[in-house]
């Protein structure tokens, strides 16, 4: 083969090849939401947001579109509280008390004393939120789990 075209040809390749990774790569990071999403928040979701950031929750949050609406995917959509009875069913996880506490803003906040899944606030714990895979922990001496699906679909 002639140099000449040699050297147009590997150019052309290579741009072809980056091209097409780079499109795959745009498309393994998308995130998706769920309509309700944009939904204003609800009392107990603001609740929890204050109890973790305290007076910097506007600052951090509130007064920040993109992260209030992924902190509601995270609560509305991303989090599952699941009683799991059977032995055979349940997986080894990382336990509950295991998870250190996200206690950035307000230093002094404590683990809940007993587990209620109805009003429990999963933005108290440093779960891994943005791994690439689902998420599984089990509360303390209890059959519940806590799974955390990804963002990533």
């Amino acid at each position: 083969m002639n140099p000449k075209f040699l050297f147009p040809l590997i150019l052309i390749f290579t741009l072809l090849v980056s091209t097409s990774l780079f499109s795959q790569s745009r498309k393994q990071k998308t995130i998706h939401y769920n309509a309700n999403v944009s939904a204003p928040l609800m009392s107990s979701e603001l609740g929890w947001i204050t109890e973790v950031y305290s007076s910097t929750a506007h600052e951090n949050i509130l007064d920040k579109p993109q992260r209030l609406k992924d902190i509601k995917n995270i609560l509305r959509n991303r989090v599952e509280i699941k009683n799991i009875p059977n032995p055979s069913d349940q997986k080894e996880c990382t336990l509950l008390s295991e998870v250190p506490l996200m206690n950035y803003y307000v230093s002094d906040l404590q683990r809940d004393a007993n587990f209620n899944p109805q009003n429990f606030n999963p933005l108290k714990y440093l779960f891994n939120f943005y791994s690439r895979g689902t998420q599984m922990y089990r509360v303390d001496n209890t059959n519940y789990f806590i799974i955390i699906e990804s963002q990533y679909k």
